[in-house]
């Protein structure tokens, strides 16, 4: 029988992230993606990176985790992970200029995108959104923010995940089809960024199914690493 008592988690809780080096957090309002931003993976993944302009999908804030184990999640038998830089905005703004992009930045995280891979599929041939395929419960983990402050240079930086201790995908930072100020200039004009939002910046080739009891591991030089292993 429906019932007109609110539920008692009110005010709810902002999910957050740490910050490298300081006891503050990073408070996270809402998690833009860049699909096929990588040429190679956008070739593996039918795409055309030489005439597709980007396009972006979203996450809920919630899906942010920072669990070292996490349970294999359900209805999918074909589980992708995809190692991606992850942008972390301070300064909102609609219309930036990819001049002026870095100045709304406050640092930068290395995460998974995790995707059922299956669902998706069924998604796309449908026509339909792909939200239960990338959006499902800790669906986005994630490291501590970097500030960009101690960051020297992104430009060549290596990004990899290895499983089981074998690499499955690398790729640089500079191989991205879209540059970081490029891709918050072209948000920007959709939506307006506003701080605490994150932005992942695609993923390079190599994503392919992991399985139960699989250890990963995510890194993006001079940025930071994190572990995660599925049950």
């Amino acid at each position: 029988m429906p019932t007109n008592v609110l539920p008692t988690l009110f005010p709810l809780s902002v999910p957050t992230l740490p910050v490298q080096g300081e006891n503050s957090r990073f408070p996270v309002r809402r998690i833009w993606c860049v699909g096929q931003n990588y040429a190679e993976h956008s070739r593996e993944m039918g795409g055309n990176p030489d005439r597709d302009p980007p396009f972006f999908f979203s996450k809920p804030a919630d899906a942010v985790t920072q669990a070292s184990v996490l349970p294999f999640p359900p209805k999918t038998d074909n589980l992708h992970p995809e190692v991606e830089l992850v942008v972390a905005i301070a300064a909102g703004g609609a219309n930036i200029s990819s001049e002026t992009a870095l100045k709304h930045v406050y640092g930068y995280a290395v995460g998974l995108d995790m995707t059922r891979r299956d669902l998706q599929a069924v998604a796309k041939k449908a026509g339909r959104p792909w939200s239960l395929a990338k959006g499902f419960d800790a669906s986005c983990p994630i490291s501590a923010i970097k500030p960009a402050s101690q960051i020297p240079s992104l430009a060549h930086s290596k990004i990899t995940l290895t499983v089981n201790g074998e690499v499955r995908q690398s790729g640089n930072i500079d191989d991205m089809i879209w540059s970081i100020p490029e891709i918050i200039s072209i948000l920007s004009q959709s939506v307006r960024l506003e701080a605490g939002d994150l932005i992942m910046t695609g993923t390079p080739a190599g994503v392919s199914r992991i399985m139960k009891g699989d250890v990963l591991k995510a890194a993006c030089e001079n940025v930071g690493t994190f572990g995660l292993t599925y049950v």
